[in-house]
């Protein structure tokens, strides 16, 4: 059951990104940045990016390194989920599953493409995808619970005492 969560969680990530960016390219595709299609507010658009970058279009020389960084992050957090995070807690598997479901979206298309398809713009920022707000949002839920309510540490052990033999004197039955 510590699983069920964060991987359906993760599995229904996963979908919505990949279906989201099929019908970006297919909306606004083959080239980037030739269409834009307003959502209303005028910093808020829709716009076709092939981001060969790591998170928000950052570093983009690389493509290569980041794919094997993206993966080696992801078994990382999959350890960590297991080995050290309170995984019976829903809200950390909630958390997890947006984080694992973005990560594994995003990695289907450096695999699949060479880049990650973005296509996101609130103007300010650089342009992002539904598997970048997962990952965002997985992270703030999850140090959220881990600041306000994760496990306290124990408190040090008090120092042994050295009553055994005084213990022993005075507990003896006298003959």
């Amino acid at each position: 059951m510590r699983w069920a969560i964060p991987l359906a969680l993760a599995l229904l990530v996963i979908v919505g990104d990949q279906l989201s960016k099929i019908a970006i390219v297919a909306t606004l595709g083959p080239e980037p940045y030739t269409q834009r299609i307003s959502l209303g507010p005028a910093w808020l658009n829709l716009v076709y990016s092939q981001n060969t970058g790591v998170a928000f279009g950052l570093f983009q020389q690389m493509p290569l390194l980041f794919l094997f960084t993206a993966i080696l992050i992801t078994l990382v957090v999959l350890y960590a989920y297991h080995a050290y995070l309170p995984n019976h807690v829903p809200w950390v598997q909630l958390a997890m599953g947006l984080i694992l479901g973005g990560a594994v979206g995003n990695i289907i298309d450096r695999v699949r493409l060479g880049w990650v398809v973005d296509f996101i713009s609130i103007g300010w920022w650089p342009v992002f995808n539904l598997a970048d707000s997962a990952i965002v949002v997985g992270v703030i839920a999850l140090a959220g619970y881990l600041f306000f309510f994760g496990e306290q540490p124990a408190p040090p052990p008090s120092p042994p005492r050295d009553d055994g033999l005084l213990h022993d004197l005075l507990s003896r039955d006298v003959e």
